[in-house]
């Protein structure tokens, strides 16, 4: 005589796959993906307010920060591959714990220098080309209500913001954009700064608004030398964008910015 199946038990097996699944995806997404939102204008235009993407953790093998749980050494890196010039890159502030996301711009030994607003690397100066003016309106933006600044300011709020806008050529052929706000600002003039072996230094794309590798490490913000172990991904595409307050806010997306790939 055949055997009769409970009438709940395709429901049971359902609830199984889901969860099942929920767990599979936490896992996948605690291995090797890390969500971050774009808080803050220091990258801009590569990255807005209100981006939202995925930071690929194995991109440079686990450290302390990309590392699950206790599955790795409480210091160091290991099964790591050497992060390339020009890198977008999510790392742990090495003073107040929380999350940045800068270009990678000096490797272990290199002298990096900042001279009237243009970038130097071990003595040669890293070429720009003008590439117009990046414009936006000067309005509060994201969830924290940010106001940009502005080259030509002071704005009126309503008012269009604009900033000159460079494409800069890295060493080993990387092109980026770059906006300025003034050429003799606080971060435009600096010191030769010598990357120590083992860490990494660190820019915004948006120079004149970015506290970076320029400044020493403080809890305000400052990244300083950044050390290795402090690395957690690279970011390499932009999944989701809202220029809203909240991602809910449909009318906000920025529809052209969904899975655009970060350069």
């Amino acid at each position: 005589m055949a055997s009769k199946t409970k009438p709940d038990g395709g429901i049971v097996e359902t609830i199984k796959t889901v969860v099942y699944a929920l767990l599979i995806a936490g896992v996948f997404r605690t291995l090797f993906f890390q969500p971050f939102w774009i808080p803050s204008e220091s990258m801009k235009d590569t990255l807005l307010i209100g981006d939202f993407l995925f930071v690929n953790k194995m991109a440079y093998g686990y450290s302390r920060y990309s590392c699950p749980f206790s599955m790795c050494p409480l210091t160091g890196r290991i099964l790591a591959s050497e992060p390339e010039r020009g890198d977008v890159v999510v790392f742990r502030h090495p003073v107040n714990g929380s999350d940045f996301i800068k270009r990678l711009i000096g490797l272990p030994g290199d002298k990096v220098q900042m001279k009237q607003g243009r970038l130097w690397l071990n003595g040669v100066e890293v070429p720009q080309e003008p590439a117009g003016t990046f414009e936006e309106v000067y309005e509060r933006q994201g969830p924290m209500g940010n106001l940009p600044r502005c080259e030509n300011g002071p704005v009126g709020e309503g008012g269009l913001c604009t900033r000159s806008r460079f494409i800069e050529t890295l060493p080993n052929g990387v092109q980026h954009s770059v906006l300025n706000i003034d050429a003799n600002g606080y971060g435009d003039n600096t010191d030769v700064f010598t990357v120590p072996p083992g860490h990494y230094f660190f820019m915004g794309d948006n120079r004149d608004n970015s506290t970076d590798s320029r400044y020493a490490q403080t809890p305000g913000g400052g990244v300083g030398m950044l050390p290795a172990e402090n690395l957690i991904g690279r970011a390499d595409r932009i999944m989701f964008s809202s220029a809203g307050s909240s991602m809910l806010y449909f009318w906000t997306w920025r529809s052209d910015r969904f899975f655009k790939a970060i350069e």
